[in-house]
């Protein structure tokens, strides 16, 4: 029989005294094995009813303050044993999972059995075991800590009078019972917004409300509700938001003039697309005086922080969303239209509040000194980008339009060839834009695909931001206010390599050794700039590479090979733009030494640096929220302009191969199919994980990312998002 030295504190305490907190978990740091109750029970000599329940209810208030973990088979060990993470998990659609963390480089799978016990989304307290036989490191759930309580968009249908729910997101792989009576007669396949009121754990079946009704038939409005649906996007004002604007004044007041340069002498000129609503920057330069090889640049950016203060419903509002959404015939703004497309938005010839950057370029363009000031300016023109470019090369028609702004619009020119000659960002990697352009009908369909290609103005404008921010990142590293920088860590060892294993496929090397630059990256894609599989080259290193976050901890951009860098220049649309302002900003008057002025900085409240951490992990998670919901959008009208092609014979070339099929880049289109692997028939294919290749095993035909081929369009399936193809193989 076993003896708890703390035997007598427990007898004191209890009338039948059961083993001490500290003896149990002596007792579980010498086992090996994890511990069931029997063999508790056993070990500590415990045969009758009450000490059973006595050692039950101990043993969950020890795993309440996490002195020990029950582990899914029924046992008990303390967590110094198990690997334990949280995370977020993922479901697919053929039942299993992975657990995706912010701490692990790799989603950790999850078996059939163990997505039994979560959902898609929940956020569970897992332990990681040992490698399956496919290589996998597998976790086991432990709790979940918040369930996925966000709402489902799914279809709704009717059979054998069982009114239920198929959600959109195939990652629910479940059906959700109706649990009440259907007020409202809905159409089967009506598409419906779900609140979850029964979970689907174990052997339960899902049940739930059906809370709203989107709609009948697919379009593209409505597949962007299902997609604020799906990610739980904000896209309402609130009454708060609403009454705060009425407060806000259309007109600039002799307060807001206060301790503000003057600019509005200087023909600032705004540089955009041509379907531009917002207009939060805008350029001058010109030749410093006494020299003629150094510039003068200056980046105006709207003041969005003399509207937006800290702890407003304004400012709740547009922490909440993170940043604007940017849909194919749709904007989900940061904020509303009274700030963003009117009072800081640099429209044309009306005087605005901003911040300034102005910065003393060397001849070569690199960045030698700067400054940051409050000013106001007034807007001398709306350009867009193709304008400026007709202009640079000389068009006589807009030349003669705009001969007032002609030099300062060569004064552009001038120094993007400076800029050009000199690449004062040449060690960065340089990424074409690849991205296709659509343009949508009366009907909001796609009318035509053509590619969005970036040229000089495009460059020159995206090199002065670049400049902005750097200068914004040397202003506010230099002190302790906590701020979100943008952080780009290096790409990890094991896509280097699998990276490299790539390239050698094609006859080339990413030179660099174990711990490559940017600058190894920016020589291989300029190297490889002139082969027809350059996209590929280019994507493939997009994906080894790592995302970049927002986070008080200044990691530097690995991308842009800066030791530092913030995001500044777009204020309107992201919300860590604003937060960097703020920093500025009240460092511009403490260096001022303005403070307390009630009709000034008396609400610039600076974040402390929990907050900062808070917001660098929901402004990292709403940029990706926006990725994923911009790109179900752009699926669904994809498939939709595939509609009429099925049956069409099409180019394309294989741009992913993994283990279930190829993935082809349809030419002129720039739209993605999947050639699945049970198509291919004529030989059994297994897949190279290395070298991303599907080889045959008999034949020894291989297919390899690159590769020219010609494909049918056999399917579409809009619900899911996937257009499939089959190979025309000629005999």
């Amino acid at each position: 029989m076993v003896v708890d030295p703390y035997q007598k504190r427990e007898a004191k305490k209890y009338k039948n005294p059961i083993p001490s907190r500290e003896y149990i978990i002596s007792w579980l740091k010498k086992n090996i094995d994890f511990i069931t109750l029997k063999k508790l029970e056993n070990i500590f000599n415990i045969n009758n009813k009450e000490g059973r329940k006595a050692l039950r209810r101990r043993l969950r208030a020890m795993e309440r303050d996490r002195q020990i973990v029950y582990i899914s088979n029924k046992c008990y060990t303390i967590p110094e044993k198990l690997q334990i993470i949280h995370g977020t998990v993922i479901g697919h659609r053929d039942g299993y999972g992975f657990l995706r963390t912010e701490t692990l480089q790799d989603d950790l799978w999850l078996s059939v059995e163990q997505m039994k016990l979560c959902i898609h989304g929940d956020v569970v307290s897992a332990y990681i075991i040992d490698t399956d036989r496919k290589g996998r490191s597998s976790a086991k759930i432990l709790k979940i800590l918040k369930p996925n309580n966000n709402l489902i968009v799914g279809r709704y249908y009717v059979n054998n009078k069982k009114n239920f729910v198929i959600p959109d997101d195939v990652r629910f792989n479940f059906k959700i019972y109706v649990i009440t009576n259907v007020k409202k007669d809905i159409l089967d396949g009506s598409i419906v917004v779900v609140q979850l009121k029964k979970y689907p754990r174990n052997k339960y079946q899902a049940e739930g409300l059906i809370v709203e009704i989107l709609g009948e038939k697919m379009g593209t409005n409505l597949a962007i509700e299902i997609a604020l649906r799906t990610h739980s996007i904000p896209d309402q004002w609130s009454l708060e938001v609403r009454n705060q604007l009425l407060n806000i004044k259309n007109t600039i007041s002799h307060n807001d003039r206060k301790n503000r340069a003057d600019l509005r002498h200087l023909p600032f000129f705004t540089i955009d697309d041509e379907d531009a609503r917002d207009f939060d920057d805008a350029i001058f330069c010109k030749k410093k005086i006494n020299t003629e090889e150094e510039w003068d640049l200056w980046v105006a950016i709207a003041d969005v922080s003399a509207y937006v203060k800290p702890n407003t419903a304004l400012d709740k509002i547009a922490s909440e969303r993170g940043n604007s959404i940017y849909f194919p015939s749709r904007v989900i703004p940061m904020l509303p239209e009274k700030i963003s497309i009117d009072l800081c938005s640099l429209n044309p010839h009306v005087e605005r509040l901003c911040l300034v950057c102005q910065m003393h370029l060397s001849s070569k363009g690199a960045l030698i000194s700067y400054k940051h000031y409050e000013a106001i300016i007034s807007s001398h023109g709306r350009f867009t980008y193709n304008q400026i470019l007709k202009i640079w090369n000389g068009d006589v028609l807009l030349c003669t339009k705009y001969k007032k702004e002609l030099k300062y619009i060569i004064n552009l020119f001038h120094l993007q060839k400076v800029f050009n000659m000199y690449k004062f960002d040449k060690k960065n990697i340089d990424f074409e834009n690849i991205e296709p352009k659509f343009i949508l009908d009366s009907n909001l369909r796609i009318h035509k695909i053509y590619q969005n290609i970036r040229h000089d103005v495009h460059k020159f404008i995206e090199s002065c931001m670049i400049l902005a921010n750097i200068a914004s990142s040397f202003l506010v590293k230099k002190y302790k206010y906590p701020v979100l920088f943008r952080n780009h860590d290096k790409p990890s060892n094991n896509n280097i390599i699998s990276f490299r294993f790539f390239l050698k496929e094609l006859g080339l090397k990413l030179c660099g050794g174990d711990i490559p630059e940017s600058i190894h990256y920016s020589n291989l894609l300029k190297k490889s700039s002139y082969r027809s599989d350059y996209e590929i080259i280019q994507n493939m290193l997009l994906r080894s590479m790592k995302q970049a976050v927002y986070s008080p901890e200044n990691r530097g951009h690995f991308g842009l090979c800066l030791s530092s860098y913030v995001h500044f220049t777009s204020p309107i649309r992201r919300y860590p733009d604003l937060l960097v302002h703020r920093v500025i900003k009240f460092l511009i008057l403490k260096e001022k030494k303005i403070f307390f002025n009630k009709n000034h900085i008396y609400n610039i409240n600076l974040i402390n640096l929990k907050e900062a951490e808070r917001l660098g992990i929901h402004c990292s998670m709403t940029e990706r929220r926006a990725d994923n919901a911009v790109r179900d959008v752009i699926d669904w009208l994809k498939c939709d302009f595939m509609q009429k092609k099925i049956g069409h014979i099409l180019k394309g070339v294989i741009s992913n191969v993994t283990s279930f099929g190829l993935f082809v880049r349809l030419n002129s289109l720039f739209i993605d199919g999947l050639v699945h692997i049970k198509t291919l028939s004529d030989d059994y294919y297994y897949f190279d994980s290395l070298r991303l290749r599907l080889i045959g095993k008999s034949h020894k035909k291989t297919y390899r990312l690159g590769d020219s081929l010609d494909v049918k369009v056999i399917a579409i399936n809009s619900h899911e998002r996937k257009i499939e193809l089959s190979l025309c193989i000629s005999y």
